[in-house]
């Protein structure tokens, strides 16, 4: 099954869900026999809010979304709110389930620009409704509960600019140095990522260039223009590595990979492609055609393609 990045956010939300329903309806059943009284709807807010974990600020509503108290925050009371029209922030304007508790999506906070979200509790006695009480958090604030997002392994295809689409049989690929030099390019290449400690890189074919990123200093992106990628020495700058037991990628496809990228570059002079990356860690191939189009995929897909799956049978 793959897993989204989508559902990775329905599983975080439904744990945040569990994790504040219940504080913010007890505060709620003390405010309902005093929804009309400010002050006393404050003091209620001030001796309750510590115990909505993470919360940045409290306040009531009525029915048509303006506040009748003023905020509520980690330091007392906020002046300044009373009265406030929250009719038409994104939380107002989405459906409160039946049971009368919502999580909203995030949003963009109006004060501060930073993503938020509010979560609302219906106020209401058998027979009306008399408002909501909201709960506002920052999304710095609060604790990642699911685990960390695996990028999926599936292919998948990004489309690109229009402009350059709507082009793209009026334009002919120039050959570049690295055209020109691809075999040893390509080798250098190669060996960069089996024996030097590179785990990512992404080629530009069409400006001849190639950037990398090692394992023993990820954080940094390092250039090899067309100078590098045709002079062997290059390899004398990055110490020998053994190939990361951890990878996805086989070392012996490596050149099977680079073959095809070549093919792909030359095989039609209108559709080719621009670019092309390759990460041993979660095995996934990049290519961007020159039709600003985009593909992800596995690489042992990528490796059972060949050029009449990207180009028809006339290639």
């Amino acid at each position: 099954m793959n897993i989204t990045w989508k559902d990775s956010i329905y599983r975080q939300r439904e744990e945040l869900a569990r994790m504040l329903r219940e504080p913010i309806e007890i505060i709620a059943q003390q405010i309902i026999p005093l929804s009309k009284n400010r002050q006393q709807l404050e003091e209620i807010l001030l001796r309750n809010f510590s115990s909505i974990p993470y919360c940045t600020s409290l306040y009531v509503l009525d029915t048509d979304g303006v506040q009748i108290c003023d905020n509520i925050g980690r330091k007392g009371l906020i002046p300044g709110h009373y009265g406030r029209d929250r009719s038409q922030r994104p939380y107002m304007n989405e459906a409160v389930p039946i049971w009368g508790f919502l999580l909203s999506d995030a949003y963009i906070s109006m004060h501060k620009r930073r993503p938020s979200l509010t979560a609302l509790q219906i106020l209401r006695t058998e027979n009306e409704v008399l408002g909501y009480l909201g709960a506002d958090f920052d999304l710095r604030d609060l604790p990642v509960t699911a685990e960390l997002y695996q990028e999926p392994e599936y292919w998948r295809q990004v489309k690109g600019d229009p402009a350059i689409r709507s082009f793209l049989f009026q334009q002919t690929r120039v050959e570049s140095p690295m055209d020109r030099n691809v075999e040893q390019a390509l080798v250098i290449l190669e060996e960069m990522l089996t024996q030097h400690g590179v785990f990512q890189m992404l080629i530009h074919f069409s400006s001849s260039q190639a950037t990398i990123w090692m394992d023993n200093d990820p954080f940094r992106y390092r250039i090899l223009d067309i100078d590098a990628l045709t002079d062997p020495d290059i390899c004398l700058v990055y110490p020998s590595q053994s190939y990361p037991t951890e990878a996805l990628i086989p070392a012996e496809h490596i050149s099977s990979i680079f073959d095809t990228f070549k093919t792909l570059r030359v095989a039609d002079e209108n559709i080719y492609i621009r670019s092309a990356s390759i990460n041993l860690y979660n095995g996934m191939i990049s290519l961007t055609f020159s039709c600003d189009g985009t593909h992800y995929m596995p690489y042992e897909e990528f490796l059972q393609k060949n050029a009449d799956f990207w180009f028809g049978a006339a290639a």
